[in-house]
């Protein structure tokens, strides 16, 4: 199976599977010398993580990790960096049901189409549990970008109707947990968390929005003509489980647009060059210019409803099927550090990447 890697420098692998013994991963290009903060990765895990609340899968995982290589003394070593999350609350049996059943908008039929065989177990290998793996890389990322004063954040804009209008005000870590949904509007996450509920009791599931920022990035960084940032970004973000959309700066709403209302001025402020407006999400050519970086993410409906639906198994005899077993309502609130983990990513891979540049420059 190819495809388990990303990034250039700073390269992720992950493996394992839903239901396997656990999901892990190799980062290769970390820096050496770098003395990683263990209990911020361990904070990062634990945002991610099941049975969060009663809005989530109740499955109870504690995330916890094991470091296998390219740490000594608490420093990376600049060898790969190795670590393993063992997963301890797998209940196989709830999918036995499915062992011979396509279930609806899952990837069920595509990979036994591609490889002849699946994993019905929680979808194994296509399983969200994936990123767990995902956000301990990131977690290192964010470590590495601290240093260089550039900040990642982002929170929930929308669940089903139920969305934000605005995104101008800069919000903090501290009011986006402060929310059981993570959303910083407080009107907005008490409307978001009953209209969860409410779709849990009718077994029915919902889909959302996630608000991305990045701040800090120099300008520079991006790689013409096939690696832009945000072609890279939009892949890290096209790559996660349920997501059906992607967009930067303005978006789709630049197509009702003139170029005129559109363009970007340039001024200069306090002896940087800046623009007046944003629309270009601080990516103009592919390459970021200084500003803000902002994005969204659009995840669909999760797939599993437990309400009586019509399908096919693998004979092509139609068949009802009821969801079973334990699942989220959205996954919305629990991919934010997910979100932020996969930009994370893409910013210290487009660093380093810079970095080298400057070098064979010289």
């Amino acid at each position: 199976m190819a495809g388990n890697s990303f990034g250039e420098i700073f390269r992720l692998t992950t493996f394992g599977e839903s239901h396997g013994a656990g999901v892990g991963g190799v980062i290769d290009g970390c820096p050496p010398g770098f003395k990683l903060d263990l209990k911020a990765i361990q904070a990062e895990l634990n945002r991610r993580k099941p049975g969060q609340s009663n809005l989530t899968t109740s499955r109870k995982e504690s995330d916890t990790f094991e470091i296998l290589s390219g740490l000594f003394e608490g420093k990376t070593t600049g060898a790969p960096l190795a670590f393993l999350i063992r997963n301890s609350d797998q209940r196989s049996q709830d999918y036995d049901h499915l062992k011979n059943v396509y279930r609806p908008s899952h990837a069920d039929f595509s990979w036994q189409s591609k490889f002849g065989f699946r994993d019905y177990r929680g979808g194994g290998r296509s399983s969200a549990r994936e990123t767990v793996a995902r956000v301990f890389a990131g977690a290192v990322a964010r470590q590495f970008l601290a240093t260089q004063n550039i900040r990642i954040l982002a929170y929930v804009a929308q669940i089903g109707a139920v969305k934000m209008i605005k995104f101008e005000e800069q919000y903090d870590q501290e009011q986006i947990e402060a929310s059981i949904v993570r959303c910083p509007d407080k009107q907005l996450s008490s409307k978001m968390e009953a209209l969860i509920l409410a779709t849990k009791d009718l077994g029915d599931t919902l889909g959302g929005i996630i608000h991305g920022s990045i701040l800090g990035l120099p300008a520079g960084l991006g790689e013409p003509v096939f690696d832009k940032f945000h072609a890279d970004l939009g892949k890290a973000m096209l790559s996660i489980n349920a997501v059906k959309g992607f967009e930067y700066g303005s978006g789709f709403e630049a197509a009702r647009m003139s170029g005129k209302e559109h363009n970007d001025v340039f001024v200069q402020d306090d002896e940087k060059l800046t623009t007046k407006t944003n629309f270009s999400g601080g990516i103009q050519g592919g390459i970021t210019n200084g500003a803000e970086v902002y994005f969204n993410v659009a995840f669909k409906p999760v797939a599993t409803v437990m309400q009586q639906q019509q399908t096919v198994d693998v004979t092509g005899k139609t068949v009802k099927l009821e969801g079973k077993g334990r699942h989220d309502v959205t996954v919305v609130p629990r991919a934010v550090p997910i979100v932020e983990a996969m930009a994370a990513l893409v910013c210290l891979d487009h660093l380093l990447r810079q970095q080298t540049n400057k070098f064979l420059s010289l």
